[in-house]
């Protein structure tokens, strides 16, 4: 009696915990084998490795950063923001990786379709980086392009297979975090 009081007194006990965290890890693999084996078609898993691709290094951000600049100097102050923001993304993420150790998905008969420069998968850096340039670009462009192309960015990493739905989903908010923290 007294130990069940004590564990409840320091909250939920450990195999309830553990049983969350295995259930959401079936989750994780479950959504990752429906985005892996769903709407492949060759045109569209073309484009979808060429526009995850356009992520790499943030290429597209630091892209479109340099473009905005160029484009919209009276906004010029939000398009530099971007680009620090998408640039301490990267350096962020790196670290974390490094820290949480997670390996990228090993699917059965169901290799990933993009190369990756790391074997670590959490968070994802696509996720984060497009999240952040997304957060900041809303001040020059409004929500809806610069959160559809980070929705869609994040979307083709777990649709290629280099990363579990949780790695984008944490990174995206971690890019939100990241760049509301840089204002």
């Amino acid at each position: 009696m007294k130990r069940s009081r004590q564990a409840s007194a320091r909250g939920p006990s450990r195999g309830v915990l553990a049983r969350a965290g295995c259930a959401l890890r079936r989750a994780d693999v479950a959504l990752l084998v429906a985005l892996r084996t769903r709407g492949h078609l060759p045109g569209v898993e073309r484009a979808v490795v060429r526009y995850s691709g356009s992520g790499d290094h943030s290429a597209l951000w630091l892209a479109a950063c340099a473009l905005g600049v160029l484009a919209h100097p009276g906004r010029r102050g939000v398009y530099l923001r971007c680009g620090r923001a998408v640039v301490a993304g990267e350096i962020l993420n790196a670290t974390v990786k490094a820290v949480v150790g997670r390996r990228r998905p090993a699917l059965a008969h169901l290799p990933g379709l993009a190369a990756t420069r790391s074997p670590l998968s959490h968070p994802s850096a696509h996720a984060t980086t497009s999240f952040a340039a997304a957060t900041v670009l809303c001040d020059a462009l409004g929500p809806a392009v610069p959160f559809a192309l980070a929705g869609g960015m994040a979307l083709s990493r777990p649709y290629l297979g280099v990363h579990y739905p949780s790695d984008v989903v944490v990174g995206g908010a971690f890019g939100v975090l990241l760049a509301r923290g840089l204002r």
